[in-house]
């Protein structure tokens, strides 16, 4: 969160009335039938503040400068974390959003650069560095941070280093900020691998700021985890040892979590005490159509339809909005629906309307950030990009179009709107899928349930491995560095010296290879370079797509979408000499593309197994080959197939981490699966529970994936599998077997509550599927996983409960 959110009002005019959170839903709830697409509403009541003094230890400058930009006193719990701060403990602040986390970590900053910052012949002894985990919210802190700082002259000197830095500025940086912004990427492939040239800041680091540290889950967090842990090896070498200072969202067991990622004892704060203004909350069911999909399921009004409608009926009445979708294509396509839907009744507002999301240049990410911040835009339709804590305070309502996999997303998402402790709207609009649709339905597992942990793994091997050559190639590694990169260090070590990627010379190992070590380690899990989308006529870039999507998204013949308009891909290149390249021409067609691929599972090692009666739950290793082989052309409104196009495209292998489970011959005669209704029945069973996972798990369904087998050769009996989307696992799947009884009993209520007769997206078919969703029987998976749960421990107990 920015401290930009504190900042007293500056105009002189007449203060705007307080936004009324219940009217404005009222107001969208006028008319046909849109209040019964309300399936419940929450009603947050306002909170009241509790203040403490201000720590001794900090300075009386570092104070009145806070008090100019409007803060006269800590909340309870800044004050709290700053004291731990200032002893030089590491601290994580896991509270609300706008409940002022970037004061518990700026001021320490702020007040040890002071006291110690005019030593060194650079004009600098004291150092710290900041983390953000996008470059726009770097760039959030800095314009806040220059107005907090501006009474205090040039001992601070605060500077983003990321990627759009211009090189011109980048010595300067390097030689006098003593407040570096940045973010994970650029500490793992610039500044580590580079940090002789940065020995003076090292050497004068106190804090490490890692914002946002709830985001960094799964395999990404589990780089980001090992990154931080050759961070403190680095700065050790040049004698210093900084304190880590967190923020998170509000989060299970979060201390836990930050010495999971730092390799540090880590204290944790998390009562919240800064003021609240009411937040009512709608859970949104758009309604079904008259129109079929596939197998005759009626086909529900799509998220993005209804999120778009109620984004611009929102700017009509001045309602600053921000609507999350979760796409890139969605995002587009929701900005586009919502400015025609404005245009035709008030052409002047429908330029106030836009699409925010990953890909974008550089330029134009901080043009639209500039207009949402200054109101110049009333409504913007974003991904995730704009979930965290950049400034847009004055936020009046928020649209969720879709879970967004944790309910700590779901409230850090709600939270952008009343960032001035007014009154604020949120609305989750359910997708058709069963994992909203079981959520808009089931309330009390949104509002009753205490938030997740964080799911990563730092020891994975396939993390770990690049991270030690990284580490190698900084500085020779010794067996006395083992303990700080975790316990499969003394395992992984002597793998990579079998593949001579490191050498051993007398009691270190080295990095001997003429290529850069920190290229092997893609924290970001993107499979690749990412792939460049250029205007076939013109050579112009449009943006970037991630390599791991690049198969499935920008095929020859897909229906590319940039900034509300539309390109064709004429030819995807994979072995350009300069790059992966799409090459687009612009064009408008009246469909949609899905690429449909084909997938198969091997087992490679089964570490856990655990009997239900005749079946098995297993957990472990497995090898998963997928190829994308055609795509189908879609009408944009009702989603009928047009035709299908076959495609020419590599095969792409992963070794990563599974839970699956069986079924023997009795079990099946038992629920009535004959060899006709099989192959339905465990796909359909496998799609309703990979929809399913993200409540048990901080994952959402594009985080893992799933086969199902009627039989497969490795366990000989029907299979289903669901496994982690990324090498070496990310920890999801094996959340899913330590809950599986309770994860398989949601995913059975959810298929049979329902209503439809045959499998609908709300309930079997899955948005991803590579088969187009078949075959699929509703009923056969209904019986299959009742007949799976009976089976297990607690089976017989539930089976009671239903008797009764």
């Amino acid at each position: 969160m920015s401290m930009a959110s504190k900042r007293r009002p500056r105009s002189t005019g007449p203060r705007p009335a307080p936004f009324a959170p219940r009217s404005a839903l009222a107001e969208l709830t006028e008319g046909a039938d849109r209040g019964t697409r309300i399936t419940h509403t929450e009603h947050l009541p306002p909170r009241v503040g509790r203040h403490a003094d201000w720590p001794e230890p900090i300075r009386p400058e570092v104070i009145e400068a806070v008090r100019a930009v409007g803060i006269d006193r800590p909340w309870r719990h800044q004050a709290d974390a700053l004291r731990h701060a200032l002893d030089g403990r590491s601290v994580v602040v896991a509270t609300g959003t706008a409940s002022g986390k970037s004061l518990t970590y700026t001021l320490p900053v702020l007040n040890t650069l002071l006291s110690d910052g005019a030593e060194g012949a650079d004009g600098r002894t004291a150092t710290a560095l900041y983390l953000a985990p996008t470059k726009a919210l770097a760039a959030d802190q800095l314009r806040a941070l220059e107005e907090l700082a501006q009474p205090l002259g040039s001992r601070f000197r605060p500077a983003v280093y990321d990627g759009d830095t211009p090189y011109e500025e980048r010595e300067w940086i390097r030689r006098h900020a003593n407040y570096l912004l940045t973010n994970p990427d650029m500490l793992h492939r610039g500044l580590l691998p580079g940090h002789a040239r940065w020995s003076s800041f090292l050497r004068g680091l106190r804090y490490v700021v890692v914002d946002e540290c709830h985001t960094y889950r799964g395999v990404f967090g589990s780089h980001v985890a090992q990154v931080l842990r050759r961070l403190r090896r680095v700065a050790a070498r040049y004698g210093a040892e900084p304190a880590f200072l967190l923020a998170s969202a509000t989060a299970a067991d979060p201390a836990h979590s930050a010495t999971r990622l730092t390799g540090l004892p880590v204290v944790e704060v998390t009562e919240d005490t800064s003021p609240r203004g009411e937040v009512t909350f709608a859970l949104w069911e758009p309604p079904l159509t008259s129109l079929q999909g596939e197998r005759g399921a009626p086909i529900r009004r799509t998220a993005t339809a209804e999120t778009a409608e109620l984004l611009a009926a929102l700017a009509a009445n001045r309602v600053r909005t921000l609507a999350f979708v979760r796409s890139r294509r969605g995002a587009e396509l929701t900005a586009v629906i919502a400015q025609e839907r404005l245009a035709e009744t008030d052409r002047s507002l429908s330029g106030r309307i836009a699409a925010y999301r990953g890909g974008y240049l550089p330029e134009e990410r901080r043009a639209l950030e500039r207009a949402l911040h200054s109101g110049e835009l009333l409504g913007m339709a974003a991904t995730t990009a704009l979930e965290l804590g950049v400034d847009v305070s004055g936020l009046d309502a928020v649209l969720i179009a879709g879970y967004p996999g944790t309910r700590a997303s779901l409230w850090q998402q709600a939270g952008r709107a009343g960032r001035h402790g007014q009154g604020a709207l949120a609305i989750l609009v359910a997708r058709d899928d069963p994992l909203d649709t079981y959520l808009v339905h089931h309330p009390e597992a949104l509002f009753d349930q205490p938030v997740e942990s964080t799911v990563l793994d730092p020891d994975n091997p396939y993390v770990l491995a690049p991270h030690l050559c990284a580490a190698a190639a900084e500085s020779p590694l010794g067996e006395g560095d083992f303990a700080m990169f975790g316990p499969a260090t003394a395992e992984v070590v002597p793998l990579l010296e079998q593949r001579r990627l490191l050498r051993r010379r007398g009691s270190a190992w080295y990095w001997t290879r003429r290529e850069r070590a920190a290229d092997l380690a893609d924290i970001r899990g993107q499979g690749g370079r990412p792939v460049q989308v250029v205007e076939q006529d013109t050579g112009r870039l449009l943006g970037t797509v991630d390599a791991a999507a690049a198969h499935s998204t920008v095929h020859d013949g897909a229906v590319h979408l940039h900034q509300g308009r539309g390109y064709v891909v004429r030819r995807l290149d994979l072995d350009d000499p300069g790059g992966p390249v799409a090459l687009v021409a612009a064009e408008e067609p009246p469909w949609t593309t899905m690429a449909r691929d084909v997938t198969s599972v091997s087992v490679l090692e089964t570490e856990t197994e655990v009997p239900w009666g005749g079946s098995r739950l297993c957990f472990g290793s497995v090898e998963v080959t997928n190829q994308v082989v055609s795509y189908l052309r879609r009408k944009l409104v009702t989603g009928e197939v047009l035709g299908e196009t076959k495609l020419d495209l590599p095969p792409r292998t992963l070794r990563t981490r599974a839970v699956w489970w069986t079924v023997t011959e009795d079990q099946l005669d038992s629920a009535r699966i004959g060899p006709e209704v099989l192959p339905g029945a465990l796909h359909a069973a496998e799609h309703a529970s990979i929809g399913m996972l993200p409540l048990f798990a901080t994952c959402d369904r594009w985080d893992i994936g799933g086969v199902s087998v009627p039989l497969h050769p490795d366990t000989l009996l029907p299979t289903v599998f669901v496994y982690d989307g990324h090498p070496g696992g990310a920890g999801f799947a094996e959340r899913a077997f330590g809950t599986a009884e309770s994860w398989l009993l949601a995913t059975r209520d959810a298929v049979a509550a329902c209503e439809c007769r045959d499998g609908c997206p709300s309930c079997v078919q899955s948005p991803k599927c590579g088969n187009g969703n078949e075959p699929l029987h509703k009923a056969g998976a209904l019986r299959l996983l009742t007949e799976l749960l009976d089976a297990a421990p607690g089976g017989p107990a539930r089976a009671r409960d239903r008797k009764e």
